[in-house]
């Protein structure tokens, strides 16, 4: 592990801000890193408001979605709404059908199938609408880069819009709305929603249209809340906003489906990492494992007793999908060991008969044992289809898109993306993928960091810091959980290795008698092998975040080692 001390922001800025807030100059530097700089800046930080969204109607296109939609409703069309099978996905189709279906009935919903479609709009989709009398499909989370397939169902009079956050392309799709903040000519304010937060303005835009309010909306963000956890998109504006109210409806009045989640998995109040870790691969594993219907029937479902049936079948999934993951992964590793390939700049790995329903996790599993940018590859009909999974720092969409005369298709972002190739080109585009990861990738890379926010000692750890913390959440990327660093430690003799294998480290930590003979408890996951590190009352240093440990009902201080040095 790599420790890199965050920089220094302007002394200046961080003095007027922990005068303006009565706070520690560390504190205010933990906000002045977080791009809060003013007493108005961390009021919206701290006090998350609705009033703080944007109008959605100052996104591009987005006036010609909801006439197009209001026009559907008043002709009686059939509307069609279509989005991926992955979380974002499954939610975003989630929301605005329910939506809809509020007031107008004639809606139906459309997740393709992972492994005879593959990602994104499929003709076969288009041709289901066609078939069943649909003259409106609405895309979410999907459709920016669907040239071909809005052509092909214009020449079925049937039209498209389009609710995206992927990277346009070169062209913009023939749709009636394109709706994606990142397309140059669109001046929204953020973006960086995910696709169901566009779905959330697109629904916000037509209840303005009905004279709703954004307290209306409310019941809805559990979901968008759920798909910007999974999604990892940043934590800041417009997200912020909707995952901290996601998660106040989360904990008070889920939607039957989420709450039957929640029931399995008898946990009193979530946060955002359970939302991470718990309800988004629940969601995932329907659509990794059997079909993402599965994942929309869940989450319309009002009836209480049927959405536990339905959670109980995704739970099973769930199971399935981890089985795989492991087999997966160790025959993954195995194949890089066996043909000598550990000292490369990027792990590509295939076989035929891997699951494509969990690829992806096994290639952030394998990042975990080779810090490269990875690509894991299995068989998909006549193809070679795979999920692409990138290191701190490295775009790997930029790596593919350098490749592109090798792939029939990919799409993605910069640290997760998804591509087919021809079989016979696999072994050169895995030569010219290594080439080019070689040539750009910045050495510094290849090593995993960890960026310590500040340098602290175990006296600066106040309940009052505590409180403060805990209004930083909800917590991802660029508003991570703050690391700190505390030198010349002493482990109280209490410590010990965890795990059926002594994986993990416990230790009893203080830096001075002002803690007493106990001192802090300490917790350090796959560390288990630095335990002689502390033993022996040696000094070291140690990077953590301020963790609450909840046992038996009670809560106690607790700090979540990330790595240890002498």
């Amino acid at each position: 592990m790599r420790w890199t001390l965050k920089p220094k922001p302007s002394e200046e800025t961080v003095q007027h801000l922990a005068k303006a807030l009565n706070v520690e100059d560390f504190v205010a530097t933990l906000l002045v890193q977080r791009g809060i700089e003013t007493f108005e800046d961390a009021r919206r930080f701290f006090r998350p408001s609705l009033e703080d969204l944007h109008d959605p109607y100052l996104m591009k296109d987005m006036e010609k979605a909801v006439a197009r939609i209001e026009k559907a409703i008043e002709n009686e069309e059939n509307i069609l709404v279509f989005g991926d099978y992955d979380v974002d996905g499954t939610t975003a189709v989630s929301l605005v059908s329910s939506y809809l279906k509020t007031y107008y009935p004639n809606v139906a919903t459309y997740i393709p199938d992972r492994y005879d479609e593959g990602y994104g709009i499929s003709f076969k989709g288009i041709d289901f609408a066609d078939d069943n009398g649909f003259s409106l499909i609405i895309a979410l989370d999907c459709g920016i880069k669907s040239i071909d397939h809005v052509g092909y169902a214009k020449a079925k009079n049937i039209d498209f819009i389009i609710c995206d956050h992927h990277r346009p392309g070169d062209f913009l799709p023939e749709a009636i709305a394109v709706l994606d903040p990142k397309r140059d000519d669109c001046t929204y304010p953020y973006d960086e929603l995910c696709g169901c937060g566009i779905g959330f303005k697109l629904i916000q835009a037509l209840g303005q249209n009905r004279n709703e309010t954004i307290d209306d909306l409310i019941p809805y963000l559990d979901l968008v809340s759920a798909a910007i956890a999974a999604d990892i998109v940043p934590m800041t504006g417009e997200n912020r906003v909707l995952a901290y109210f996601g998660l106040q409806v989360i904990n008070s009045d889920p939607r039957p489906g989420i709450k039957a989640i929640i029931h399995q998995i008898k946990k009193q109040t979530l946060d955002i990492t359970d939302v991470v870790f718990i309800i988004a691969p629940r969601i995932n594993a329907a659509g990794r494992i059997k079909h993402g219907n599965h994942a929309v029937e869940l989450l319309t479902e009002f009836d209480f007793e049927q959405a536990q049936q339905f959670a109980s079948e995704i739970e099973a999934y769930n199971s399935e999908r981890k089985d795989l993951d492991k087999l997966i992964t160790k025959e993954a590793l195995k194949q890089i060991e066996e043909n000598n390939e550990k000292e490369r700049f990027t792990s590509v790995v295939f076989q035929e008969d891997w699951h494509k329903g969990v690829i992806g996790i096994v290639a952030s599993r394998l990042i975990e044992t080779y810090y490269r940018p990875t690509l894991v590859f299995t068989k998909s009909g006549d193809k070679y289809a795979a999920s692409a999974r990138s290191v701190k720092g490295f775009d790997v969409y930029n790596a593919l898109e350098a490749c592109t005369e090798h792939l029939e298709q990919f799409g993605g972002h910069m640290y997760a993306a998804g591509m087919t190739l021809k079989e016979e080109n696999y072994q050169i585009f895995k030569d010219a993928f290594e080439k080019e990861v070689e040539k750009t990738i910045h050495p510094d890379m290849l090593t995993p960091e960890i960026a310590v926010d500040a340098e602290i000692d175990f006296a600066d750890i106040t309940p009052k810091l505590i409180r403060i913390l805990k209004q930083f959440e909800p917590y991802g990327p660029q508003n991570m959980t703050p690391i700190f660093l505390t030198r010349n430690i002493k482990d109280t003799g209490h410590g010990k290795p965890l795990g059926q294998e002594d994986e993990h480290l416990k230790l009893f930590v203080k830096q001075s008698r002002s803690l007493g003979t106990e001192g802090l408890a300490a917790i350090g996951f796959n560390l288990g092998n630095k335990i002689e590190l502390t033993t022996h009352q040696k000094p070291f240093q140690a990077v953590y975040c301020i963790d609450e440990n909840e046992w038996k009902g009670k809560l106690s201080l607790q700090l979540r080692l990330r790595d240890i040095k002498q």
